[in-house]
């Protein structure tokens, strides 16, 4: 019974000092989350999970990693790999989780285009979850470049090279993130400095930027439908759960995340443990040489289709020659989809199948997308390069043209 009192009296003590209740019916006890929602909610969860296992993996395996030009290589092929107990398994941990949470974070934003979940005082919640986006896309280059391998070396010298294309300080601008005229070893501890110290803090800033934007409007629904959240929160205090439109996030919301976070784990330690060399390149297992270059650089899966819109603008398509344009095209692929609360104007908050252009719209996207990631990763030769060129021009024209045209009509139509 002391017991009980002493523990009550210092929850009491920090409290008064903290807030501690207040903070966690904030937070999460009156939090409300809608009901007519299902599996595809708890991707912020997993992504959240995920980048927790990055982030703890990659302290374990900087205790070996040496990000010197001539010790990199061998420190993660030979010491974590081979030397350190269990270094293998904190690597396919890493490498895995890396390339999974790309899968999870586009799952995420397509469900965000699905319902339009970036409109109606929801634009900061999409605005700042693609900036994580484009954060992550950095932090994943950065650790990319540190196994200093073959592809590693020349996809940094690759995309490197694209900041030349800058007019006035592109030259200088090369050289300075370089740190060299060439990818070299100052190169290799610029980009260990972003991996493992800047892109990480600025990956948790935003997501706390994030998860406040939530607490805002609330998430959206699978009808889009508008909810009174004060009214149904009290009937949800009142004990009318049922009639409620509403469910707190913590019991009830995440409760029902953890058990997709937990089918989420068996797929992904199958993947861990029996199929992680999707996750690393082949030609990455061989060591950087500057005087021997691949015969296809590619990037990694996640980039390929703004690479592939890149290439379809680099390389010559008949009369037209404009590596200009591809640069810009490239910058604008990065960004583009950040933009979704500029392109659609219309006021119609619903699924996409409750809008029957923008449906048709949406999975256009989606193919043109997996078009251009496949095309990404062969050789830009033949047809491919006219199809690379075709597809470059279908996804600009869909975000630039066609949806500004469907939310005109929309709006016309609601008049």
């Amino acid at each position: 019974m002391a017991h009980i009192t002493k523990a009550t009296s210092v929850k009491d003590w920090f409290d008064q000092r903290f807030a501690i209740t207040k903070l966690w019916n904030v937070l999460a006890a009156h939090y409300w989350v809608p009901k007519n929602i299902n599996f595809l909610w708890a991707m912020g969860v997993t992504l959240t999970v995920l980048f927790t296992i990055l982030f703890v993996t990659g302290l374990m395996l900087v205790m070996y990693y040496k990000p010197d030009a001539n010790l990199a290589f061998d420190s993660v092929n030979y010491t974590i790999m081979q030397e350190v107990e269990y270094g293998w398994l904190w690597r396919h941990l890493h490498a895995v989780a890396a390339s999974v949470i790309f899968l999870i974070l586009y799952i995420h934003a397509f469900v965000g285009i699905y319902f339009a979940s970036y409109k109606k005082g929801r634009e900061i919640i999409w605005i700042s979850g693609m900036l994580l986006f484009l954060i992550f896309s950095a932090e994943a280059f950065s650790g990319y470049m540190l196994p200093w391998g073959q592809m590693s070396y020349w996809a940094a010298q690759v995309i490197t090279q694209l900041f030349g294309g800058i007019p006035f300080i592109g030259d200088a601008l090369v050289e300075w993130i370089r740190g060299d005229y060439a990818v070299s070893d100052p190169t290799l501890n610029r980009f260990f400095m972003l991996h493992v110290c800047l892109l990480p803090i600025v990956i948790i800033s935003i997501i706390a930027l994030h998860f406040y934007a939530l607490r805002v409007p609330h998430v959206n629904n699978l009808e889009g439908e508008e909810i009174d959240f004060e009214l149904e929160s009290e009937k949800y205090l009142n004990g009318q759960t049922k009639e409620s439109k509403v469910i707190p996030f913590w019991p009830a919301f995440l409760s029902k995340d953890f058990m997709y976070v937990a089918f989420f784990m068996i797929f992904f330690i199958w993947l861990v443990c029996f199929n992680f060399d999707f996750a690393m390149d082949p030609i990455n297992f061989d060591p950087a040489d500057s005087s021997k270059t691949p015969l296809h650089i590619y990037p990694e899966w996640y980039f390929l289709w703004q690479y592939e819109i890149l290439r379809g603008f680099f390389f010559d398509v008949g009369p037209i020659k404009a590596a200009d344009i591809g640069l810009a095209a490239f910058g604008f692929a990065g960004i583009s989809l950040m933009l979704m609360p500029l392109y659609d104007r219309s006021d119609v908050v619903a699924p996409a199948h409750k809008r029957p252009a923008f449906f048709v719209w949406f999975w256009l996207l989606i193919i043109d997308m997996i078009v251009l990631t496949i095309w990404g990763k062969l050789p830009p030769t033949g047809v491919n390069a006219y199809i690379g060129f075709v597809a470059s021009i279908i996804y600009l024209a869909l975000l630039l043209v066609v949806l500004p045209m469907i939310t005109i009509a929309e709006r016309r139509r609601n008049k």
